[in-house]
C-alpha cells in the first residue's frame, strides 16, 4: 500500500495506515523543533521490533532513508532521528564538522537528541523492549553513545563510525550488545582510537564484536561518497552488502520477531 486511503462504509471513515512508506514527523527537544521520519513495517509481527537510525553527519540523506524503507520491507518500525534541528542544517563540510563536533563534545545533548528520537519510534508503534539503534559516521558514534548511555535497547550498530570518548570519562559496564563495521583502510579513525575503543569494551566487559572490511575507507555504505579511496571516504559495494547482512544477523540474534 504506497498511501494514505480513506475507506467508507456508510457514514464511518476508516484511515488505512500507509505501512511500508516514509512519513515525515515533526517532533521537539524543549523549544527545538526536530524533522525526523518514521516508516511502518510491511508485515507487522506481534514482537513489533524497531529500529532508531542515526544519520551522518549531513543529517537525514538518502542513505538513511533508504536503509529505513529496506528495513521496513524485512519486518521493521523504523525512526530516522534529526539531531541538529531545524535551521541548524548544515550546507558544507565545515559546518558539518562543526555542529557535529559539538554532540561529540557535548555527549549528553546528544544522547539526549537520540532518547528523544527513540520514544517517537515508539510512539509510532515499535516495542519499547524491542529496539536496536543503528548509526552512519557521526551517527554511529552515536550508536555506540546509547550503549554507554545504558538506554533501554536491545543493541547498537555502528557503520564507519567515530569510536572515541574522552579518555577523562570513565568506562563503566555496558550491557547491550554491540556490532561495528569498520572499513579496513579509514584514514579518519586512527589505529590509536581503535585500539582504545576496544579496550574500552573489554574494560566495561560488554558483549561487541567488531567487524573489519577490506578495501573500504570512510563511508563505506553510502554510495554518494563516490568510488575515490584517496579522498579518505568512498563507497565500496561488496562491503556495503557484506555489512548490512551482518546487520542483519545481529538483528535476529537480539531482537524478537
Amino acid at each position: 500500500m504506497k498511501n494514505l486511503g480513506l475507506i467508507i462504509f456508510g457514514m464511518v471513515f476508516i484511515t488505512v495506515q500507509a505501512f511500508g512508506q516514509l512519513k515525515p514527523v515533526q517532533y521537539k527537544d524543549e523549544n527545538q523543533i526536530l524533522n525526523g521520519f518514521k516508516i511502518a513495517p510491511v508485515k507487522k509481527t506481534d514482537q513489533k521490533p524497531g529500529i532508531l537510525i542515526l544519520p551522518a553527519w549531513y543529517g537525514i540523506d538518502k542513505l538513511s532513508k533508504d536503509t529505513a524503507e529496506r528495513l521496513s520491507k524485512l519486518g521493521y518500525y523504523a525512526f530516522i532521528a534529526d539531531i541538529y534541528g531545524e535551521g541548524n542544517y548544515p550546507k558544507d563540510n565545515a559546518e558539518a564538522g562543526k555542529i557535529a563536533g559539538f554532540y561529540k563534545k557535548d555527549f549528553k545533548a546528544y544522547q539526549k537528541r537520540i532518547s528523544i528520537a527513540l520514544q517517537q519510534l515508539i510512539d509510532s508503534g515499535a516495542n519499547p523492549d524491542n529496539i536496536v539503534v543503528i548509526g552512519y559516521c557521526f551517527g554511529g558514534t552515536g550508536a555506540l553513545e546509547t550503549a554507554r548511555a545504558h538506554l533501554n535497547i536491545k543493541g547498537a550498530v555502528s557503520f564507519h563510525g567515530g569510536l572515541s570518548k574522552d579518555a577523562a570519562r570513565p568506562t563503566e559496564a555496558i550491557n547491550t550488545p554491540i556490532l561495528v563495521c569498520h572499513g579496513a583502510d579509514d584514514p579518519f579513525v586512527p589505529a590509536e582510537e581503535v585500539l582504545s575503543f576496544q579496550k574500552e569494551m573489554r574494560d566495561s566487559k560488554a558483549d561487541w564484536q567488531m567487524i573489519y572490511y577490506a578495501n573500504a575507507v570512510h563511508s563505506f555504505t553510502n554510495p554518494e561518497s563516490g568510488n575515490d579511496n584517496s579522498k579518505g571516504a568512498a563507497y565500496n559495494e561488496k562491503a556495503a552488502k557484506r555489512s548490512f547482512e551482518h546487520l542483519i544477523l545481529f538483528l535476529n540474534e537480539v531482537l524478537k520477531k
